[in-house]
């Protein structure tokens, strides 16, 4: 039986357990910006999807990471376990019903390895959309932060009059009589044609085309169509959202009607890497290192700022003693809290090393093995090496008459990078050469073997003077001419942002802390995580249209902790005068705190709480500039869009 509440009420319960998302701050477009529909999500903590309600499976997808019901009332609803789950090709999950089955409130629908896909997936966050819910009233949510599958109540609702389809939306057959032929006409006309398109799929909701030239899309014509749900275009692929149900058929009728040849994931995916230019390529790179790291990165950042305030002086006051001092019963535990925070940076090799071995398709515990091989304590510290060049006291092997220097490479990111690489390429080559018999006993031994010593002669001393050459470059440029080094920094980074080049610039700040003990690119980062979620405040502020009230204060909160996609993606681009006035209030307060040579010791929450990694004499600085792009970027924001958005629509360009 269906659960209602009181006047006709529909009760939604979770269908998994975990800690509860906004869905939008899902990180994908199609859910974040409502594409498919309303609903919530869930950050799973166990592997179960169980029916949220009585009804019956309309559809279960070949690879069984999304499954959609219908309740008895008619509510059709979405259950998308991870992103990009698509590609995993069914690995990790078991699908326990069919479409077309009877299911109660509870019924096991799908199990997954909740580990496997945190593992493989870009995230394990889980949407739960109601994907017709032109046909129900708003959708009450709930309130807790932690759910228990049908236990929690997620989701509310009471039906309205019985919808009917607007005509745009008919289904369409075209003159061979296939349904939605003439859908999938125009979206291969708008694609830019057969000849534009070198593979097309689809996934639950989506269509996937890997694009010749994506300036031919006609995206106007995409968005006239009824059918069509929204677009994107990520990672070389062009995207176009239909919805469950329908995109499978939109999809066999464009491959009856235009002949195009049915793909796999992996054929578009391949197909569109293929677009990149070298420099998108090594961006790419980068980001696939780099993000799996960085909730270790921060979280020692954010640690290690908490560090500050007890054990660094000034932070009470000009001229202020250490709290720790003033309080020496605290000094244990920020002795402590600074051990743990320290360790992300100090074995940062053994990250890096674990994430590009397994990334370049090594076994990744080799490449834990390798970054710590490069931070072993008998080594000299790096962060000795320039007092120990000037008194001449370098410790060295002798290899064969050849003096090698026995130093270590803490803090040091293209070192652990170019070796990952390398020991990677050899394990590969031997993995296909040795019988499996000899597998264990001659490839991860020979690997690291061969790639220690190429690490310690030659990467390694070539790699670390790189690395110097680079800082010492940055600096001077931000010595010599601080504002426009600031200022510059501060109007392309949000850009930055949207090309995803701003990975590359993570290295750059890993790589200054580890030279120098601060870095000044990041507090601009952090400014400008700000100023895009004061611009989307301000659009919340002045917005008429519920739904774009509710995206901006929700993606504003977001990007006030850190997080600026939501904002961007689903507001301020959209409307690009948000974007163009964050990205200004930005370079106006990049180029003051760069001018008062404000520096941070770690890399941390690049929002609100950024202070927090901030050099405590800088503190005062950083507020000001913090001020800065919060009042310029709203101010800008508010009474451009007071005057566009209060226009008629005919006249309002956005």
């Amino acid at each position: 039986m269906e659960t209602k509440g009181e006047a006709n009420q529909i009760l939604i319960y979770a269908p998994v357990s975990g800690n509860v998302v906004a869905l939008e701050d899902v990180p994908d477009p199609t859910f974040a910006q409502k594409m498919m529909g309303d609903g919530i999500a869930i950050e799973p903590t166990d592997g179960k999807v169980v029916a949220p309600f009585d009804g019956e499976v309309i559809q279960i997808f070949p690879t069984k990471h999304a499954i959609g019901l219908i309740s008895h009332s008619g509510l059709e609803l979405l259950i998308h376990i991870g992103l990009e789950t698509v590609s995993l090709n069914g690995e990790g999950f078991e699908a326990h019903v069919k479409a077309g089955d009877k299911v109660k409130a509870g019924d096991p629908l799908v199990t997954f390895d909740l580990d496997f896909i945190k593992e493989k997936a870009k995230s394990h966050v889980t949407p739960i959309i109601v994907t017709n819910g032109d046909q129900f009233e708003e959708l009450h949510k709930t309130n807790e932060k932690d759910v228990i599958a049908l236990d929690s109540i997620l989701l509310g609702t009471t039906p309205k009059g019985k919808a009917e389809p607007k005509n745009n939306e008919q289904r369409t057959t075209s003159t061979n009589g296939v349904q939605y032929g003439k859908e999938a006409e125009g979206i291969v006309a708008a694609v830019g044609g057969v000849e534009n398109i070198n593979a097309a799929t689809h996934c639950v909701t989506r269509l996937r085309f890997a694009l010749k030239d994506e300036d031919k899309v006609n995206k106007a014509a995409l968005d006239n169509m009824g059918i069509v749900k929204g677009t994107f275009s990520a990672n070389g692929q062009y995207q176009i959202v239909i919805g469950q149900g329908t995109v499978d058929k939109v999809y066999k009728a464009m491959v009856h009607e235009t002949g195009i040849a049915e793909a796999s994931k992996e054929d578009v995916k391949a197909a569109g890497g293929e677009k990149l230019n070298p420099l998108q390529k090594a961006i790419k790179v980068l980001a696939d290192i780099f993000i799996p790291i960085l909730p270790a990165i921060v979280t020692a950042g954010l640690l290690m700022g908490i560090n500050n305030i007890l054990a660094n002086p000034g932070i009470f006051g000009k001229g202020a003693p250490a709290l720790i001092e003033t309080y020496p019963q605290w000094a244990g535990i920020a002795d402590m809290i600074n051990i743990i925070a320290n360790t992300a940076f100090t074995f940062l090799p053994a990250l890096i090393g674990w994430s590009a071995v397994k990334r370049f398709g090594g076994h990744e515990l080799l490449g834990v093995v390798l970054g710590l091989i490069l931070v072993h304590p008998d080594l000299m510290n790096a962060w000795g090496y320039g007092s120990a060049v000037a008194e001449g006291k370098i410790p060295t092997w002798n290899i064969f008459g050849l003096e090698i220097n026995k130093v270590g490479y803490q803090g040091q990111v293209l070192p652990v990078l170019f070796a990952s690489w390398v020991l990677a390429k050899i394990e590969i080559f031997l993995r296909k050469r040795v019988i499996d018999s000899l597998q264990l006993l001659v490839v991860a031994p020979v690997a690291l073997l061969v790639t220690g010593f190429l690490a310690f002669v030659l990467i390694g001393p070539v790699t670390f003077t790189i690395g110097n050459w680079i800082t010492e470059g940055l600096v001077y440029v931000f010595d010599a001419v601080p504002v426009i080094g600031g200022l510059v920094y501060g109007a392309l980074y949000a850009p930055l942002v949207i090309t995803g080049m701003h990975h590359t610039f993570l290295a750059v700040d890993l790589q200054l802390i580890g030279s120098t003990g601060t870095t000044f690119l990041w507090p601009i980062v952090a400014l400008s995580n700000i100023a895009q979620g004061a611009a989307v405040f301000a659009m919340m502020l002045v917005a008429r249209d519920e739904k774009l009230k509710g995206l901006a204060g929700t993606s504003g909160i977001s990007a006030w902790l850190g997080i600026t996609e939501p904002a961007m993606f689903g507001v301020n681009l959209r409307y690009r005068y948000p974007f163009f006035a964050a990205i200004t209030g930005t370079a106006i307060a990049g180029a003051f705190i760069t001018l008062q040579g404000v520096k941070a010791t770690s890399i941390g929450v690049g929002g609100i709480p950024a202070i927090l990694s901030i050099v405590a004499s800088n503190w005062v600085s950083f507020l000001i500039g913090m001020l800065i792009v919060i009042v310029f970027p709203f101010i800008v924001t508010y009474f451009i869009a007071k005057r566009r958005l209060s226009m008629p629509r005919s006249e309002n360009n956005e």
